[in-house]
C-alpha cells in the first residue's frame, strides 16, 4: 500500500510538473535527468538521442553516466541504498527481479496507458519479461542472441568449410559433427589435430572450442544453447519457482562440456583464468568460441587490426531436438522509484524506446534495436563494415527462450553457478550436484 501511495503521489506531481517541463519557459531552470548505462560503445549513440531529445524538450537535460559492467552494478546498488541512484538506468533481466522485489522500480503501466503506447511494436517476447502481475518495469531497447565465432584461418588449415560449420549437429553422447569439427580445429605443437592417433593433448597449441565458464543460472553464452537444444528449459514461465536444473538433459550437457579439456580440445576453466575467451580467440589460441550479438563491434575492432584474423559468425549447432537454440535477451530502461522527476524520466525512457532513437541504434550497428522491423538495417550496417552478422538473425528465428526470472535471483545465480563450476573443475558429478542445487534454488525461488 505504501509503495502504491508513493507511486500515485509521484504521478500526480509529475502531471503538475509536465507543463513546465515541456514548456521550457524562459528563465526556468531545466530539470536534470540522470541516465546510467554500462556499454561504452553505446554512450555516443545515446548522447545523440539525448541531444535530439533536449531540442524537443527544452525543459529537460539528460546527464549520461557510464561505467563498466561490474562497477556499474556496484555503484547502482550503493546509490539505491543511499537514495542517490540515477533517475533512469539500463536494466538487465538477471538483476531486475531483485530490484522489483525490493520495490526500487517505477511501474510504467500508468504512463504506458496514458500515452497509449503499444508494446506490440517491439520484437516478439521482448516486453513481456519486464512485467509482473500486470505491472511493467522496463521498456525494451534492444535484443541479442548467441552465435559461434570461428577463426577461418584455422578452419581452412584443417579443411573445415563454412558450409560444414553452418550445418553442424550436436549431441551429448559423442558431440556429433560439432564435436568432430572441434577436434579438427584443435592442433598440437606438431600441427596434428585431435582426430590424429598421434595427437599430443599435453602440448596443445590451438584448442578447437572454448567454453567461457560456468555461466550462472542462465548460461547465456556458456551452455544454455546446447542444453535447450537437448530438451532442457530453465523454467516453464517467468517467476515460476519450479526451476528445472535437476533435468538430466542439463546434466548431460554440462558433463559433455566438462569432458572437453580431458580430450585436449578445450582449456580447463582454471587455465582460462583472467584471459577470457576474447583474448584466447584474438591471439589465435582458440579456434571457436560462443558470443552474444553485443560482442560484434568489440570483436571487429580487435580482429581487424594487425595481426588480422579472418573470422566468421555461424549459427549454434542443431541439437538432439532437431533445432538450434539461443537465449534471446533484451535490455530495458527502468525508472528508479526514488526519482524526483518521474515525468521527465518517463519522457526520456519513452524517447529511447521510440522510433527516432531506435533508428539511430540500428544505424550505429551496435546491437539489434527492440523496435520491430529494424534488424535488417543493423545487418546492412554490419555488411558495409565487412561483417556478416546474419547468424544472430538466424538464431532469432530458431528456438529462442528468455533468461530465468525468479525471486532471490542473486542467491540462485551464485548457487547454480557454483554447482556448474564444480562440475567443470572435476570436483563433482553433474547429476547429483545440479539436483542438490536445484532443490535449494526452488526453495529460494518460492520463499
Amino acid at each position: 500500500m505504501a509503495l502504491l501511495q508513493r507511486m500515485l503521489h509521484r504521478l500526480l506531481a509529475g502531471a503538475l510538473l509536465v507543463a513546465s517541463v515541456h514548456a521550457g519557459a524562459a528563465g526556468a531552470n531545466p530539470v536534470t535527468v540522470r541516465y546510467a548505462l554500462w556499454d561504452a560503445n553505446q554512450r555516443p549513440l545515446y548522447q545523440q538521442c539525448a541531444d535530439d531529445f533536449q531540442k524537443q524538450n527544452p525543459g529537460i537535460r539528460i546527464r549520461i553516466q557510464q561505467q563498466g559492467w561490474d562497477d556499474y552494478w556496484t555503484t547502482l546498488s550503493t546509490g539505491l541504498v543511499a537514495e542517490t541512484a540515477p533517475d533512469v538506468f539500463t536494466n538487465h533481466l538477471s538483476k531486475y527481479p531483485d530490484l522489483v522485489a525490493n520495490g526500487q522500480l517505477v511501474d510504467l503501466t500508468p504512463y504506458i496507458r496514458r500515452d497509449q503506447l503499444d508494446l506490440a511494436r517491439y520484437e516478439p517476447g521482448l516486453a513481456a519479461p519486464w512485467a509482473r502481475d500486470g505491472r511493467q518495469y522496463g521498456l525494451p531497447k534492444d535484443w541479442d542472441t548467441v552465435a559461434l565465432l570461428v577463426n577461418l584461418d584455422h578452419a581452412k588449415a584443417q579443411g573445415v568449410t563454412l558450409d560444414e560449420l553452418r550445418a553442424m549437429r550436436w549431441n551429448p553422447q559423442d558431440g556429433g559433427t560439432f564435436g568432430q569439427v572441434i577436434a579438427r580445429l584443435t592442433r598440437d605443437a606438431a600441427g596434428r589435430n585431435a582426430l590424429d592417433a598421434a595427437f599430443d593433448k599435453t602440448r596443445v597449441r590451438v584448442v578447437g572450442y572454448q567454453n567461457p565458464g560456468p555461466g550462472g543460472m542462465s548460461g547465456q553464452t556458456e551452455w544454455a544453447a546446447l542444453a535447450v537444444s537437448n530438451g532442457f528449459l530453465h523454467q516453464a514461465r517467468p517467476w515460476d519457482a519450479a526451476l528445472r536444473y535437476d533435468d538430466p538433459r542439463l546434466a548431460a550437457t554440462i558433463t559433455w562440456l566438462a569432458g572437453l579439456p580431458a580430450q585436449g580440445v578445450s582449456l580447463a576453466p582454471q587455465a582460462v583464468g583472467k584471459l577470457g575467451v576474447e583474448t584466447l580467440f584474438a591471439t589465435g589460441r582458440a579456434a571457436m568460441v560462443p558470443a552474444g550479438a553485443w560482442m560484434l563491434g568489440h570483436y571487429q575492432r580487435q580482429l581487424d587490426r594487425p595481426p588480422r584474423i579472418a573470422y566468421a559468425w555461424v549459427p549454434q549447432p542443431i541439437g538432439p531436438n532437431g533445432q538450434r537454440a539461443s537465449m534471446r535477451n533484451g535490455l530495458a530502461d527502468s525508472i528508479w522509484i526514488g526519482s524526483k522527476h518521474p515525468e521527465a524520466a518517463w519522457a526520456w525512457v519513452r524517447h529511447m524506446a521510440g522510433a527516432d532513437c531506435q533508428r539511430k541504434l540500428a544505424a550505429a550497428g551496435a546491437v539489434f534495436p527492440a523496435l520491430a522491423g529494424l534488424a535488417g538495417q543493423t545487418l546492412a550496417v554490419f555488411r558495409q563494415r565487412g561483417v556478416d552478422a546474419s547468424a544472430f538473425a538466424e538464431m532469432a528465428r530458431s528456438q529462442v527462450f528468455a533468461p530465468p526470472i525468479v525471486e532471490n535471483a542473486a542467491e540462485i545465480e551464485r548457487l547454480i553457478g557454483n554447482a556448474i563450476e564444480n562440475v567443470l573443475l572435476g570436483r563433482a558429478q553433474a547429476g547429483p550436484a545440479l539436483a542438490a542445487a536445484n532443490a535449494k534454488a526452488r526453495a529460494l525461488a518460492g520463499r
